[in-house]
């Protein structure tokens, strides 16, 4: 059964070797953070039991890799990081405001497919 996210609205490319990419950006006030935190290692814990062992630079022939950062309300940088091994994600929450956090994954044909049906995403 497909995964329902909430926070995290991804927009889609391709590059010419039909590499996809998949862009989100969601801000949440402290109090709703841990769902959208929840959200994020939702996502990132399936690529990494989906594709185990396969993430890294996608030039160097991985299957899939991310970026994910997070800032507050001035733009000043957050702490995020998502361990793969682990599966186990961090983020700093602003201390004031929202924090915003950006995710960027890309990934081959396979790891394109099998993301669109877990998520239901289009692309």
């Amino acid at each position: 059964m497909p995964k329902t996210l909430d926070y995290l609205i991804f927009d889609y490319s391709e590059d010419d070797a039909g590499n996809g990419t998949w862009d989100a950006m969601a801000s949440a006030p402290v109090q709703r953070m841990p769902d959208l935190s929840a959200e994020v290692e939702s996502v990132l814990s399936w690529a990494a039991r989906t594709f185990p062992g396969r993430q890294g630079s996608m030039e160097d022939g991985a299957d899939w890799d991310f970026d994910l950062q997070a800032q507050d309300d001035a733009g000043e940088p957050l702490r995020a990081e998502f361990h793969v091994r682990s599966a186990s994600l961090q983020i700093e929450t602003a201390a004031l405001g929202a924090t915003t956090v950006t995710l960027t994954l890309s990934g081959n044909n396979a790891f394109a497919e099998a993301f669109n049906d877990a998520f239901e995403l289009e692309g």
